[in-house]
């Protein structure tokens, strides 16, 4: 099932996420459905916290070479937490609950990640280059964070005219 995703400037997404406590089939079913939502909306992760559930957990699902998502690749996180960071890199980030905007944001290089599956068995992950770069975009939501939050202040400002043209634009269309 395609879920609604929460937009920038909802409240909602300054929430911050829950503990996953139990690893049930609602919890299976979240997921499944967050998955959908979010290859119908070309993304390559979502946190619970954008479809309005705030639960410590996210999906990401990278392409390949040929620019294909294969579920057999998909990685569900909950209860993240990095253990270990390192290096300094800069990408250009866009956000499913901003969109339409991309800026480069700095991020750790690399990532230690300790997590639950959905059965709640504990896994880690090391990740670098762009695995690194969405496991910390995505964990930013569990905290009530975006990643526009993270530009420097005359960008902020820049975003944040550009947005209000744009929404004044929609509404008059």
């Amino acid at each position: 099932m395609i879920l609604d995703i929460i937009a920038y400037p909802d409240r909602k997404l300054k929430d911050i996420s829950k503990k996953v406590q139990t690893f049930s089939s609602e919890l299976h079913f979240l997921l499944d459905d967050m998955y959908d939502t979010m290859l119908a909306s070309n993304g390559i992760g979502l946190a619970a916290i954008q479809v309005a559930r705030p639960i410590r957990a996210l999906i990401i699902n990278l392409p390949d070479d040929e620019g294909q998502q294969h579920k057999d690749q998909l990685l569900e996180m909950i209860n993240p937490r990095i253990s270990h960071a390192e290096g300094s890199t800069m990408y250009q980030e866009g956000c499913l609950s901003v969109p339409g905007f991309y800026e480069d944001i700095e991020r750790h290089e690399l990532v230690t990640v300790t997590y639950h599956d959905r059965h709640g068995k504990t896994c880690t992950l090391d990740a670098n280059e762009l695995l690194s770069v969405a496991i910390q975009h995505e964990m930013d939501h569990l905290d009530g964070k975006l990643f526009i939050e993270k530009l420097p202040y005359g960008r902020r400002k820049k975003f944040e005219k550009e947005y209000k043209k744009s929404q004044r634009s929609k509404k008059s269309a």
